[in-house]
């Protein structure tokens, strides 16, 4: 096992810990696991995003470009200044992640993949800055890839696809998915907060199919407190 995959492996594993505690109340101030810069169709900086994080005050969050790790990389660079300037401070945890487009019952979804190892040869195809296509755009095989390099597969925003999410739920467990995106505000609400009608039916699905539970606000533009 190389370095990288052991890291991401304990990544993985404490992502997973911080996960069983998510809640309604968990984002957009505490944890925050779905957000876009530059690098794909956000309009924040990954060093401005980083600077947002820590004046709100979130203990962890992950930056979901579209196919790319790009902004991960930069914000994870620019945290590691941060923290070697300011000893003292409480810094977020900042875990890699991605967003992936895939079929999934002859529909796209996007799948979101969390603290993998960058370097692995299986999540290589998907952070190419393209869609995939063929077997690689399949939701099984994207799960897979997402799995192999260590990391965890979550469904995003099930309620939003043409398809009910009653349904979309189920095959993504069936595919081997880790979680869903269950706190997710829909109608962009300001303030953010999660809709609940559809928080509540996606978090009963994922305790019935034993898949653990993230939130997201889903920025795409200046704010990390709204979507948009």
């Amino acid at each position: 096992m190389t370095v990288n995959f052991a890291r991401s492996c304990a990544e993985r594993e404490h992502l997973k810990q911080v996960l069983q505690n998510i809640d309604a109340q968990s984002c957009p101030t505490c944890f925050n696991f779905h957000m876009h810069t530059v690098h794909s169709d956000g309009k924040l900086q990954p060093s401005t995003l980083m600077e947002q994080a820590i004046a709100i005050g979130l203990k962890g969050l992950a930056i979901t470009d579209h196919h790319s790790i790009d902004g991960y990389i930069a914000a994870q660079r620019w945290l590691e200044d941060w923290k070697w300037h300011n000893k003292s401070a409480n810094a977020p945890h900042l875990w890699s992640g991605v967003e992936i487009n895939a079929n999934l019952l002859n529909i796209e979804v996007h799948i979101l993949g969390y603290a993998f190892d960058l370097e692995h040869i299986s999540i290589k195809p998907y952070i190419q800055h393209i869609c995939t296509t063929g077997e690689e755009y399949l939701a099984a095989n994207v799960i897979a890839a997402i799995q192999k390099a260590g990391g965890l597969a979550v469904l995003a925003h099930p309620a939003r696809y043409k398809i009910s999410h009653f349904d979309l739920i189920k095959a993504a467990a069936d595919a081997g998915i880790d979680g869903v995106e269950t706190f997710y505000a829909y109608n962009n609400p300001k303030p953010w907060k999660p809709s609940p009608l559809e928080s509540k039916q996606v978090q009963h699905l994922a305790d019935e199919y034993g898949l653990v539970n993230t939130c997201g606000t889903d920025t795409h533009g200046l704010n990390l407190l709204q979507r948009l």
